[in-house]
């Protein structure tokens, strides 16, 4: 009795630009028989042709293997490399298409095909474009004329119905190249999603709501910097700002504006919304900036001396491991510098910019024009001493808890 065979194959292309084209094509099979039992640890005879113009066009190229399934009834080989019966591989031009591919097999090993399977080549590896524009059509026509963008990858798996021996060939994207040391991405029913990183050492990849995050670990320490003058370690820019100062006025430096004795809640930012409530306890529920401007021009009533004390004080706003200078360690940072003013500021190892303030009325005020960098030394009226220096002068003032100034962290030894 005569056995009905069925194959489920799949074509597999995926190709880039490479010094040298690859004049081969990936291919996958799985054989079964009549009863869905899979054909596995067997010698099969394949036939494989690529045909122009349609199912039934002229075939450019035959060529027959003998490859053998494994455990699992899948055959794997490499059409472009079998016993050749018409035409050459790489002499096939691909602009000129369509091309189909028709494969028949004898799982007995022989040449009894008994299967046959043939499907359009929808997209074509854009490597062997390549190749054809090297026989005089540019790489741009190659990739106008199949819909293939210069550069890309394509995918394509076939998959052939064991009902009624047709393909179908599904586009599917491939896992896009990687940008950064470290980067994942998972597939999100539509399309690859890169996986957003962390710097945190020992940090955990969990799943949440169905999507991969890292969760934890330990931040890496800050970029710092040290005043071989005062022997002192400082964060190399203002706190919130992007990047080390160029200049003076470099806008990207300037940083946050902190009210004395917040926290990280968002108010320190330039464009954070004000109110005129004041709070009661050491941690708002808001990130407004809290204006004052009457009595003792604090944002917290009452008020709170023992904020920002050490690196383990209360509401610290700096990394870990790093706190606010006191009076003494800005004004000895102030003395080390070349001259009494913001170009000695600048040139200074700290490169502090003049990054202005936020007054206790909410206003944004002197940027470009003055520095004001927040200690965490109280006087005996209760007000802060700060850092205060412009294009004239340099020293150490003292001022309201509610003003917004910068905050350059010490590390604390």
């Amino acid at each position: 009795m005569n056995k009905i065979y069925s194959i489920i194959a799949g074509l597999l292309m995926t190709a880039s630009v490479f010094a040298q084209v690859p004049e081969k094509m990936s291919y996958q099979a799985i054989v079964r028989n009549g009863s869905n039992t899979l054909i596995n640890s067997t010698a099969v005879g394949m036939k494989i042709s690529i045909l122009q113009g349609s199912s039934n066009g002229t075939a450019v190229y035959v060529e027959t293997q003998t490859p053998s399934t494994n455990a699992n009834g899948l055959v794997s080989l490499e059409i472009g490399t079998g016993a050749i019966i018409t035409g050459t591989f790489a002499a096939i031009n691909w602009a000129n298409g369509p091309y189909f591919i028709k494969t028949e097999t004898d799982p007995t090993g022989g040449t009894n095909y008994t299967i046959t399977g043939t499907s359009q080549l929808l997209s074509v590896p854009f490597a062997l474009h390549t190749k054809t524009a090297e026989n005089g059509i540019s790489t741009a026509q190659t990739a106008k004329l199949t819909g293939i963008e210069a550069g890309a990858e394509v995918n394509v798996n076939a998959d052939w119905n064991a009902t009624s021996g047709d393909a179908q060939i599904l586009n599917k994207p491939t896992i896009l190249a990687g940008t950064a040391v470290g980067q994942m991405q998972y597939w999100n029913g539509t399309a690859w999603v890169v996986v957003a990183t962390t710097p945190n050492e020992g940090a955990t990849l969990q799943m949440i709501g169905g999507v991969p995050k890292w969760i934890g670990g330990t931040p890496p320490p800050p970029p710092s910097v040290t005043n071989p003058n005062t022997g002192k370690i400082w964060m190399d820019r203002n706190l919130g700002a992007t990047q080390v100062a160029i200049n003076s006025t470099h806008a990207a430096s300037y940083g946050d504006l902190y009210q004395w004795g917040r926290g990280k809640d968002g108010h320190q930012l330039r464009t954070s919304a004000s109110t005129t409530t004041l709070s009661s306890s050491d941690q708002p529920v808001h990130g407004d900036f809290i204006k004052s401007e009457s009595g003792n021009y604090d944002w917290r009533s009452p008020q709170n001396t023992n904020l920002w004390q050490g690196v383990n004080g209360v509401n610290n706003p700096c990394p870990s491991g790093y706190r606010l200078p006191t009076e003494t360690e800005l004004n000895t940072e102030r003395l080390s510098w070349s001259t009494n003013n913001a170009t000695g500021a600048f040139t200074s190892p700290l490169k502090l910019p003049i990054a202005g303030a936020r007054g206790f009325d909410g206003q944004i005020v002197n940027v470009g024009y003055y520095g004001f960098y927040w200690s965490s030394t109280i006087n005996s009226n209760g007000n802060p001493a700060y850092l205060l220096f412009s294009n004239d002068v340099t020293t150490i003032s003292y001022g309201y808890r509610a003003n917004g100034q910068s905050i350059r962290c010490i590390k604390n030894l």
